[in-house]
């Protein structure tokens, strides 16, 4: 398969991943807590991930594992914990239409910090961007008094993060296999994620039956729609571009929202109106 057509590939392979990841989530929050679903995400990624790509580490020069470690901490660790934090309050589909602002953000960090150039289109898109975000957050406030919408923050923190997180690695990581960056981001990962655990009273639940049933949902969420999908995000990144990588954020609302549809999750009409404005700026971001 040319370059060409296993870029596409790997991004829809990704929005199947990823766009189940919210629903996951949810599932897992039933019977444990933010801090609790993190850190298991990101342990049961990191051990699948050391299993299979433990020999990779040695192909890591040690003037990058500061730039592992930074792409670890903004790309996995916060984020890992913001969005549980988030869907305690909001949808899962609210959640990935939010998450889709990060091609938007990559693009503006990239200009920001990395030297890229801003296009008259791309000024533009962020503007809408920002019109659906807002139209999106405020209606959703209305329409859904018992959720408390500020918690949207944290997910637009989280796709910022995302955003600085592959800008990153385009510039200062894409000489490494896809294996060894995600192997390495873990490895740094592991023991952090195993305090929080701990400090969370997970050991004091666990043999509860429904803790065990969240858990199982959580080890998919971090084998497939972490561990796994971080190799193939990266390699989809050294293939095309930030941008190009992270426009699979235009696909995953789709794919969360059929999810959120079938556990009875309903959006209005405004909403609509705003997740098609958000999806609209993105793409106008990502132009060139």
């Amino acid at each position: 398969m040319i370059p060409k057509q296993l870029k596409w590939f790997y991004l829809i392979t990704l929005a199947l991943i990823w766009g189940s990841s919210f629903i996951l989530i949810k599932r897992g929050l039933v019977s444990l807590t933010p801090l609790q679903v993190g850190s298991l995400r990101i342990i049961f990624a990191s051990v699948f991930l050391l299993l299979i790509g433990f020999k990779s580490l040695t192909k890591i020069p040690q003037q990058q594992w500061k730039y592992i470690a930074l792409t670890a901490t903004l790309g996995t660790f916060i984020p890992a914990f913001l969005f549980a934090l988030a869907q305690t309050q909001i949808d899962s589909s609210v959640s990935a239409i939010l998450n889709s602002l990060t091609p938007l953000n990559t693009m503006f960090l990239g200009a920001l910090a990395f030297g890229l150039n801003f296009r008259r289109p791309q000024v533009f898109g962020v503007f809408i961007g920002l019109i659906g975000t807002i139209l999106l957050i405020v209606n959703g406030a209305i329409h859904h008094p018992e959720q408390n919408y500020y918690y949207a923050i944290l997910v637009i923190i989280s796709s910022i993060c995302y955003a600085t997180n592959v800008n990153l690695i385009k510039k200062y990581l894409s000489d490494l296999s896809p294996l060894s960056i995600t192997t390495g981001n873990f490895l740094v990962l592991l023991f952090p994620a195993f305090l929080v655990l701990f400090f969370s009273d997970f050991f004091e639940v666990m043999a509860n039956e429904n803790v065990q049933h969240s858990v199982w949902f959580v080890l998919v969420l971090g084998v497939v729609g972490t561990g796994i999908a971080n190799i193939i995000f990266f390699k989809t990144i050294q293939i095309s571009s930030p941008v190009f990588a992270t426009s699979v954020t235009y696909l995953i609302p789709i794919v969360a929202f059929s999810w959120g549809l079938f556990d009875g999750e309903m959006f209005s009409p405004v909403q609509f109106l705003g997740a098609l404005i958000i999806l609209v700026g993105v793409y106008l971001s990502a132009k060139k």
